[in-house]
């Protein structure tokens, strides 16, 4: 019998629907429309609809139960990789990851009422990442001075933002930069600087393994940018800070 549908009519339109594309693929397609960058230190937080955070922890376990396979670890026996996959998978998108993932943390900031224009440094803060390269620890210490300006936010808050901005895979150059600008976007400083020491495993434990290395960079804004006393001010007082750690 002759057929009645359109020549148009596509044969894979009258096939059953075809398997539910994987999250990950919906969101890079969404964030490809849109235009939205997600490169390792980008925070895709805002694009990701309900639900779909759950729905990649498991998609990621499975990858990383694959690679392990790949890695010819006996996880169906080995009782010590029984659940690695998950604990991974957890990990990086709660944890180690998370600066990716989840929203900043709530940083409220007040108006500087008393008009207060003397500097100030918080330090050292601790500060964990992973090296986007190899994906190993990065781990070391960060410094920030403030000339306030207009508004002013808590000291600890300063420890929130810069945890959530190093949980992500860096290079360190870059995640520095990346928290000036959030905390200029916080408190509005009239002058901001940023030390950050750090030891990275990629040369610790892998590569030339110096493990004595470590890497030392600055970035410098508004004031400290502009007045040399003002920011040799600052890397004195990280100097005090720091010896107060070994005495």
């Amino acid at each position: 019998m002759t057929s009645t549908l359109p020549s148009s009519f596509s044969s894979a339109e009258t096939t059953p629907d075809a398997a539910p594309r994987p999250v990950s693929l919906r969101i890079r397609k969404r964030l490809d429309a849109a235009g939205i960058p997600y490169l390792a230190n980008d925070n895709i937080s805002h694009h990701l609809l309900d639900g779909e955070l759950d729905q990649l922890e498991i998609e990621v376990a499975g990858k990383v139960r694959e690679l392990l396979r790949s890695l010819v670890i006996d996880i169906d026996n080995d009782h010590n990789t029984e659940e690695t996959a998950e604990r991974v998978a957890r990990m990086y998108l709660h944890e180690v990851f998370k600066g990716r993932y989840h929203h900043q943390p709530k940083i409220a900031s007040f108006p500087n009422v008393k008009k207060l224009d003397e500097i100030y440094t918080v330090g050292p803060i601790t500060v964990r990442s992973a090296c986007s390269h190899h994906l190993v620890p990065i781990l070391g210490n960060c410094w920030i001075g403030i000339k306030p300006g207009a508004r002013v936010i808590g000291l600890s808050k300063f420890t929130r933002v810069a945890d959530w901005v190093f949980s992500r895979p860096h290079i360190q150059e870059e995640a520095v930069m990346i928290l000036a600008d959030e905390i200029e976007r916080l408190c509005e400083p009239q002058g901001l600087a940023i030390l950050v020491k750090a030891q990275h495993y990629c040369m610790k434990w892998r590569g030339v393994k110096e493990p004595q290395t470590s890497m030392v960079n600055s970035v410098v804004r508004g004031d400290f940018r502009r007045d040399p006393s003002l920011k040799a001010e600052f890397f004195e007082l990280v100097k005090q800070q720091n010896a107060l750690l070994t005495t």
